[in-house]
């Protein structure tokens, strides 16, 4: 049976987020229903990546297979999708190729800027503090030295291993704006907004460098700021 993988963006301001939930507006809810009305028939998903209410993509991609043809060309399915989803591509892939298990690494971008932007808003935390860049790209040098993040993961997720290799992790500065790009070849929930939150924390000089690195290896994960936000959250590249 022939298996397709389905490449999508999205801004996630106005969904529960990426995989389908019972009386709840998803993007894989919205993709399934395109598919549905386009071709007369369901057809069932499998995500790559997993990202929450709020959260948006620049890339992420599902799987499906089918016993019947489909086209590669998106723009029937784009025109029934709600504006903000869009089909970036849809390829035949090996009939064993899985967009979750497959994937070599993830990045991810979070947007915190420093001046107030009613344009911006939906895209980017809005964090009117003085905050010290050379703390913040310390403590994101000494994510790249660790493996474990049981702190970073929020309660209740099931998974056999909090163990994640980190691949880049730097802030950059453009504009007005700080950036965080994050990679590794697998992030937990809650992950990322809670390294972000932690090291803005670092970058107010609440918490110090060592104190970091002691939240790392503490395995606790109330010792963690997962207060920022998800509109400055954005899925980047997921690479095969």
């Amino acid at each position: 049976m022939p298996r397709y993988f389905i490449e999508v963006a999205y801004k996630g301001t106005n969904y529960s987020g990426f995989q389908i939930q019972d009386n709840a507006n998803t993007i894989q809810a919205e993709v399934e229903k395109a598919l549905q009305i386009y071709y007369k028939e369901r057809i069932e998903l499998t995500g790559s990546s997993r990202t929450d209410a709020g959260v948006h993509a620049l890339q992420n991609y599902f799987h499906f297979d089918t016993t019947f043809e489909i086209s590669e060309d998106t723009y029937h399915l784009n025109a029934i999708l709600p504006i903000d989803i869009v089909i970036k591509s849809i390829k035949q892939v090996q009939d064993n190729a899985h967009c979750r298990f497959d994937a070599k690494s993830r990045e991810y971008q979070y947007h915190v800027q420093h001046s107030k932007n009613p344009f911006n808003n939906q895209y980017a935390y809005y964090f009117p503090y003085s905050l010290n860049v050379q703390a913040m790209q310390e403590a994101a040098q000494l994510i790249l030295a660790n493996t474990d993040f049981t702190s970073f993961s929020k309660k209740n997720t099931q998974v056999h291993t909090h163990n994640c290799m980190i691949y880049e992790s730097a802030w950059t500065e453009l504009n007005s704006e700080m950036i965080y790009t994050v990679k590794a070849n697998r992030f937990l929930r809650g992950m990322v907004r809670g390294l972000v939150g932690t090291m803005l924390q670092v970058g107010r000089s609440k918490i110090s460098i060592s104190q970091f690195q002691q939240i790392i290896l503490s395995k606790d994960f109330r010792q963690v700021d997962f207060s920022a936000p998800p509109q400055g959250l954005f899925l980047v590249n997921v690479n095969y």
